[in-house]
């Protein structure tokens, strides 16, 4: 397979699995807005922090209210992060590789951009954002199933379970970063009488990542900080959980060839977010640290995957 082909597929996966991941985020600091006691007591400068944008956003912005940070991801032309764009590449990957992917995969995201971009301006609304963010969640995997299920599980399709997982990861990891930045928040704001909203935070976590059944079929104890960080961190099963998704990273190399080295570094990641000490992790900074930690694993490992097999066309 030529390497250029192989990166169009790895960045399908990574393009369409961001743009899910920002629609759970933005749906789970949504949820919170609307379940704190104070709705104003949210800062949304921490949802564009938590994206790394913050330079970017502030370029094209003055001041981090509501409707600019939903406007900025969902939609901003500028910012290459955004769902809109997120899709819009993603749709660009497909049509440049149809002859290797199913003719459902092609119709189904073109389906999800025309989708996107139509509805955008309710998306941008409180009364309309709930629906427009469920609908990119739900197609997004509908079109993660088509790959699975009707297509051959060949060196093609393990570049595009790479990138997915990948960022799968990645994505966790920051939704679990809008919990260390919430909690900091409160623990700045906190008054007098120390109410908090700690539970809230972890169901909404649990709810942005469609997680909460199975946290109960498996945890068997109530929401708490330390379970649910222990269930993101380390269980093996949930797709969605870090451990997991580095998991069908390693898995996935495994089948490529000429793998060492990112193989190497994919089993060293698992191995650090397997081996996180849940108590340390529980004080904000703390935990808001070891994120950072782990994505910078996770974006040395990216470039690690792009020297090993995206460059030889370049190289050439």
């Amino acid at each position: 397979m030529l390497s250029r082909v192989a990166e169009r597929l790895y960045w399908l996966a990574r393009y369409l699995e961001r743009a899910e991941g920002t629609a759970r985020m933005v749906t789970a600091y949504n949820h919170l807005a609307l379940d704190m006691p104070v709705a104003d007591r949210l800062a949304w400068a921490g949802l564009v922090s938590i994206t790394g944008s913050e330079d970017l956003f502030e370029a094209r912005f003055s001041g981090y209210t509501e409707a600019k940070v939903i406007k900025f991801l969902l939609g901003d032309k500028d910012n290459p992060g955004s769902i809109m764009n997120s899709l819009s590449h993603a749709r660009e990957n497909v049509r440049t590789t149809r002859d290797l992917l199913p003719s459902e995969v092609w119709e189904a995201v073109n389906e999800l951009h025309l989708f996107a971009r139509s509805n955008l301006d309710s998306g941008w609304t409180k009364r309309g954002r709930y629906h427009y963010l469920s609908q990119i969640r739900s197609r997004c995997q509908q079109i993660t199933g088509m790959l699975a299920g009707t297509m051959s599980h060949d060196h093609a399709y393990h570049f595009i379970r790479l990138g997915r997982n990948l960022e799968r990861a990645d994505m966790t990891s920051r939704l679990l970063d809008v919990a260390a930045v919430s909690l900091l928040q409160e623990d700045e704001d906190k008054d007098a009488d120390g109410a908090g909203f700690e539970g809230l935070l972890w169901v909404n976590i649990l709810k942005s990542l469609s997680a909460s059944q199975m946290y109960r079929q498996h945890v068997r104890r109530g929401v708490n900080a330390s379970d649910v960080l222990h269930f993101l961190f380390h269980d093996k099963a949930f797709p969605r959980a870090m451990a997991h998704a580095l998991g069908e990273v390693e898995s996935s190399l495994a089948q490529l060839p000429r793998n060492d080295v990112p193989l190497r570094m994919a089993i060293e990641i698992k191995r650090h977010a397997l081996q996180s000490d849940i108590e340390r992790l529980l004080e904000p900074k703390t935990l808001h640290a070891f994120i950072d930690e782990m994505q910078q694993e996770m974006a040395e490992l990216h470039s690690l995957i792009s020297e090993t097999w995206f460059s030889l066309d370049r190289a050439a």
